[in-house]
């Protein structure tokens, strides 16, 4: 008998990765006009605002820092409902009007009334965000 362990061959084989998309997203940046509303806690303090452009299929979460820890958890709910309406193939305005419209079943925030606007860019509204 031999004192070598004898080694099993998958453990010699060579890994092979594949990439792979993930879920549909719209894009995160443009540096074109955004239409936008508040996001508020129950509170009523703003923890950030979510935004859309169709121009260059983008929207997201912008994320007020005075609001802490809170506030860039906030946002969690939203961006999961706007990858929702990017996997349905809303645009990104659109998919705006229908957080507007209904998203009660995101029970710690909430669309703050009257809140919605347009910033000439989504850097205006990171400005808008670091100020409030």
């Amino acid at each position: 008998m031999s004192d070598e362990r004898r080694v099993n061959p998958r453990f010699e084989e060579d890994l092979v990765f594949e990439r792979s998309s993930g879920p549909a997203r719209y894009a995160s940046k443009t540096d074109k006009p955004v239409r936008y509303f508040a996001v508020a806690n129950d509170s009523g303090a703003v923890l950030g605002y979510v935004w859309a452009n169709d121009e260059d299929d983008a929207a997201g979460w912008v994320t007020r820092p005075a609001g802490g820890d809170e506030a860039y958890n906030g946002g969690y709910m939203w961006l999961m409902k706007l990858r929702d309406a990017k996997a349905r193939g809303i645009a990104p305005t659109r998919a705006l009007a229908e957080l507007l419209q209904g998203s009660e079943d995101i029970v710690t925030t909430h669309v703050v009334p009257g809140s919605e606007a347009e910033a000439p860019s989504q850097a205006v509204l990171k400005q808008l965000a670091a100020q409030a």
